[in-house]
Formats: structure tokens, sequence, C-alpha cells
């Protein structure tokens, strides 16, 4: 294993889709890139709706966004469905139907195969072992075991080491609980608004033989009403044999004001790149980690600023993140409607507006 005397060019903490993504690029750039996560099994155990934008829908969703191919390469054996459409569900249960190509994952293979796509490039990966703190250039892991590096990237998720030692700005947490569960479910990917999600949205996203079925809600818009017990309700409504149970938090502000302190990154959820009108936040993070790792790498060979990951990210992610900010703030105040308003609101004059808030544009054409 890895001596901790050496010194890497860069120590990533996590390897989700952010922390390995970042690990490839600083990587391929010929750095020496050491990924430290707590998990024994990267990926394990799965903690989202495993839906991501096929790379045409994304190139929509992020114009900006250069080479998506390169980016965001996903094997056939980590695609367990695709899905060419998107339902809008209102608490009447008539849904909004759009075009929307999709892939549904099998997460946990599919942060495998990114650990590995990084490991091919020469990054190196550390598991089972926790980090415990960040000083400096040191990373100190709770087992007693210390690792320097130039550069330390935090990509830890929500509950990050760096994040909560470096960085004060809070973040709006929605906490998500959700199911696997076996059976035939269309392949229509759908999103329930409405009492039973407050604040939030419920999702059933179609799987090879079941479905991914759950819900995130803003705890403040609840009124008292539990998350175990509104997941429960909505996922009742559904019949087949439950094989996994799963929750997780999506930090739904949009991106942090500052990535960069001294030698110190943040990148993935961490850095709240999950956009908040929808809860995307596997190809954004993706999107970040390359940002990072690019940078990481220019820094260390040509001395430009770290802060040129913040620039770039505002350039390819800006206008999406600062739309998907807006509609989740018009979308939270619409939510608080009673259902019967929603059922009104949800209807074939609304239907391009509604579509615009899911995909981060501009809500109205005016603004």
């Amino acid at each position: 294993m890895e001596e901790e005397s050496e010194i890497w060019d860069a120590i990533v903490i996590g390897g989700g889709p952010a922390g390995s993504t970042t690990a490839r690029y600083v990587a391929e750039g010929g750095k020496r890139v050491l990924v430290i996560d707590g998990r024994d099994s990267i990926g394990s155990p799965l903690q989202c709706g495993e839906l991501v934008p096929t790379n045409n829908e994304m190139r929509r969703l992020c114009p900006d966004v250069p080479d998506i191919d390169d980016l965001l390469q996903t094997p056939e054996v980590a695609i367990s469905r695709r899905t060419s459409e998107m339902h809008i569900v209102p608490p009447s249960g008539r849904p909004l139907r759009y075009p929307f190509e999709g892939m549904m994952l099998n997460r946990v293979l599919h942060d495998e195969w990114l650990v590995e796509l990084a490991a091919s490039k020469g990054a190196k990966f550390l598991t089972g072992a926790r980090v415990e703190s960040v000083d400096g250039e040191t990373v100190c892991l709770r087992d007693g075991r210390k690792f320097q590096g130039k550069i330390i990237v935090g990509a830890g998720g929500h509950n990050d080491p760096l994040r909560k030692g470096r960085w004060s700005e809070s973040s709006l947490k929605i906490p998500i609980k959700f199911v696997l569960m076996k059976g035939e479910f269309g392949d229509a990917v759908e999103l329930h608004f409405g009492s039973m999600a407050p604040g939030g949205y419920a999702w059933v996203f179609p799987k090879a033989n079941g479905a991914n079925i759950g819900l995130g809600i803003q705890n403040k818009l609840s009124k008292g009403k539990s998350l175990n017990s509104l997941a429960d309700g909505f996922i009742s409504k559904y019949q087949g044999e439950v094989t996994f149970r799963g929750a997780g938090s999506l930090p739904m502000s949009g991106s942090i004001k500052q990535f960069v302190k001294d030698n110190h990154l943040l990148v993935g959820d961490s850095a709240g790149m999950v956009l908040p009108s929808n809860g995307a936040g596997i190809t954004i993070a993706m999107i970040g980690g390359r940002i990072a790792g690019q940078a990481i790498v220019s820094h260390l060979d040509n001395g430009t600023s770290l802060h040129q990951y913040e620039k770039e990210w505002k350039r390819q992610m800006g206008s999406v993140m600062r739309n998907s900010k807006i509609s989740f703030k018009m979308g939270s105040w619409i939510m608080r409607l009673p259902d019967w308003v929603l059922n009104i609101a949800f209807n074939p004059i609304t239907k391009p507006f509604v579509w615009r808030f899911v995909t981060c544009r501009k809500p109205f054409i005016i603004f």
C-alpha cells in the first residue's frame, strides 16, 4: 500500500463520481493522486435515485459544457434501463408527459466503473479508511495514519471533513428515502409533486426488473409529518418485493460561493453541485470533477491560480445553476399551495413552463 511518507500531488477525500472524476483528470495530467474513501467498496451502499440524462440530453441541458462524451462515459453493464419519457405528476395523478432521454443506472456498478477508469489512468485508491481531519497539506485518518498532499480535495459529500473543517457556509439539505422494488413499472420516469412530498418531490424511476421509488422533502414545510411516514405512504401505493431500502441527503441550495481556500478544494455534493430544481447530481458532480482535476494539473504545471476552477465552473455551469436556483425558489413557493390548486396549475397551458423549471432553463423567457 502507499507509504505515508510519500508526498502526493493531490489527495482526494471520497471516491464517488466527483472524487473519481477529479482523480481521473489529475492522473491524466501526469500527476500522482491518492483517493481515500471510508467505504470498503466504493459505490455501496446505494444512496440515490440512479437516474441520469443521456449525453445528448446533457448537451441540451448544459450547452456550455465541452466534450460531454469524453467526460460522461457510461458502460452498458451499468445501464439498467433507457427511458424516453418523463411524467410530471400532480396530486390528481394526471401526468404532463414530456420526451426525455434518460438512463437508469445500476449506480453501484457505475461508481465502481468510474473508479476503474481513474485507476487505469494512474490514480491510486485507499478504501476502508476514514478521514478524521485535514491540517494544511496533511490528511489525518481515524486510525492515526497521516498522508501528505500538495492539494487536498474534499469530495466526501455533505458530511465531507474538509468542508466541515474549513467552510462555514450552510446548505439546505433535503433528506431522501427510497427503495428498490421488483416488478414492471413501464419505461417513463415519474416525478410526483404535492402534499405527499412537501417542498420536494416523489419519484418512480423504472429499472430493468423493477424500480427505484422514493421521495425527498423540506422538513420546514412538512407540517410535522416525518420523512419516514411520508415515504412509507408513497411507496405503499406500489406492489412488489422490496429488495433494498436506502436513505441519503441532497444539498439543494445550489453550488456554494467559494470552492477554493488556499490549497483546499471542494467538489461534488460537498460544493453543492446538485441542481436544486430536479436533484440531478451525478453528472453535475462529474462536470465539476473534470474542471477541478484540470485546474489542479494547470496549477502544478504552470502555477496558475486554483481559482481558475471557480471561474471555469461559472463559465460552464453558471447559467444552468442560476436558473435552477430560481426554479427551486419559485417551486418551493408553488408547492406550498393546496393539492387542489396544484391540480389546476399543472395543465396543458402551463406544460411548457413546468418543463422549463425542471430542465433548469429560465422559467420565463422574458427574464
